[in-house]
């Protein structure tokens, strides 16, 4: 029974739960059953709030947590996991630094409380790097995180126990954030779907920086479907976020059925030479965008807008963003934060107000750039990672074909420089190396247009047919 159950789709965990074939507290003894047979390997989801989301389930099955509105994005009693950015009311969150190892926090941000209002149970809380800072997940409060696909290798970051939890069959839905690739590159490497939506698109907080735009929550799951799902659970307005907007007339779970439209595609591997990329990785993604053809859309390669100024630019104010949110830690506590986060902070407190305001015309420019080539394309596809997955031990990618990377961060300049862009953007499972190891294909779409993207995602998505593949079982190396 428990095999069957972790084996479904969010959507049909919800239909069942709906139709009262299942309750929420079966869901729960199921995954529980499944985090504690795989997580002495994988270490997805090191803090669990059982009992919490027992109090929770049975307040929906008593009909005391109902849905609102026309119920879009009711989960009715579905287990997810949060990840240790997000604070949960009386969960232990410890956003990954020893700084916060024992904070236990009184309230929940919006984004929670959104979602239990939807009829989500968290269950527990995802690993993250500290403070969400690397596309690696560790810390030195719960240790490494493991690619299920194997266990040797890393799992990305900062979402990398999301992504591993859904892999693995953990959990059926995850929420995650993404300033410059977190929710994608785990994804990607863990061959699962993630999306990180238009600035505004999901309601956040609270936080030192409302009004910022590099940083945004998403879904999570192991399909598009199910991040449709998802994300209409997460999506609307909420007058304590001021960039949140009313969500679209139409569910996402509706649209993205629809059969969209596509006149034509364009696939750049390198987004106009800003990184190097593997050429194994290329060719399947290549592969993957050429599927498009298939399905009677042009695929135009090798195009692109003039993201020529996305790594200084995105450098910049991330690490003006660091500045805003942890420069007081570093004050108080510099010998609890990771080299990486104390070197990012240092950065941003160097910067002038001529550095930040150059970068910000950079960034309305490849704003505008990205804008008119999206009136001509219906999508932009490119490679979610530069790599494979490489060794855990391995903090970071320091070079590839001769490039030597500046900073921790700079291996990822493929997704953060969509993130600058401001555009819907989401990773997609594509294939796998020779090796066996998960690659993932990011689809960006218009400005503000989710439901565009979901469509044909899931399009490409039933082309490639590679979503029914996890849950896996963890593969050990070897």
């Amino acid at each position: 029974m428990m095999n069957e159950l972790i084996r479904m789709s969010a959507r049909e965990a919800v239909r069942r739960l709906e139709a009262g074939e299942v309750t929420p507290l079966q869901l729960i003894d199921a995954a529980v059953a499944r985090i504690e047979e795989v997580e002495p390997v994988l270490n997805a989801v090191p803090t669990l709030c059982v009992e919490r989301a027992r109090t929770q389930a049975k307040r929906i099955m008593a009909g005391e947590i109902t849905p609102t509105g026309d119920g879009r994005g009711w989960l009715a009693g579905l287990p997810v996991v949060i990840k240790d950015l997000n604070e949960v009311e009386g969960v232990r969150t410890t956003h990954g630094s020893p700084i916060f190892a024992d904070h236990v926090p009184t309230s929940s941000g919006y984004e929670v409380e959104r979602l239990e209002a939807h009829g989500a149970v968290i269950l527990g809380k995802s690993n993250t790097p500290e403070f969400g800072a690397g596309a690696q997940t560790f810390n030195e409060v719960f240790g490494v995180t493991r690619n299920p696909w194997n266990t040797a290798l890393t799992c990305g970051g900062s979402s990398g126990g999301a992504a591993v939890a859904l892999a693995a069959g953990e959990i059926w839905l995850a929420n995650g954030s993404d300033l410059g690739g977190s929710l994608r590159t785990p994804a990607g490497y863990c061959s699962v779907v993630g999306l990180r939506p238009s600035p505004g698109r999901v309601p956040h907080g609270p936080g030192g920086n409302p009004f910022g735009t590099l940083s945004v929550e998403g879904p999570m799951g192991r399909d598009v479907r199910d991040v449709a799902l998802l994300l209409d659970a997460q999506a609307g307005h909420d007058p304590r976020d001021p960039l949140s907007y009313p969500a679209p007339a139409r569910p996402y779970a509706e649209t993205v059925e629809d059969r969209p439209t596509l006149r034509r595609v364009a696939y750049s591997a390198d987004l106009g030479g800003i990184t190097p990329v593997d050429p194994e990785v290329a060719a399947i993604c290549r592969a993957a965008a050429e599927r498009f053809a298939g399905l009677g859309v042009e695929v135009i390669e090798n195009s692109c807008p003039d993201l020529d100024k996305a790594v200084d630019v995105f450098n910049v104010l991330r690490a003006e963003n660091f500045v805003i949110s942890r420069a007081p830690l570093l004050e108080k506590h510099r010998d609890k934060l990771k080299p990486e986060v104390i070197w990012n902070i240092e950065r941003g407190l160097e910067l002038s107000a001529g550095d930040i305001g150059r970068a910000e015309r950079d960034r309305a420019a490849m704003q505008r750039s990205m804008a008119a080539f999206l009136d001509e394309h219906d999508l932009l596809l490119c490679p979610t990672s530069i790599v494979p997955p490489f060794p855990v031990e391995q903090r970071y990618i320091e070079e590839l074909h001769g490039h030597r990377f500046p900073s921790y961060i700079d291996w990822v300049s493929i997704t953060f420089a969509i993130t600058v862009t401001g555009c819907p953007v989401l990773s997609l499972p594509c294939g796998f190396t020779s090796t066996g190891l998960p690659v993932g294909l990011q689809l960006v779409g218009k400005p503000r247009d989710e439901a565009g993207l979901l469509a044909a995602a899931a399009m490409l998505e039933d082309a490639l047919g590679i979503a029914r593949q996890v849950p896996l079982d963890p593969r050990r190396p070897g």
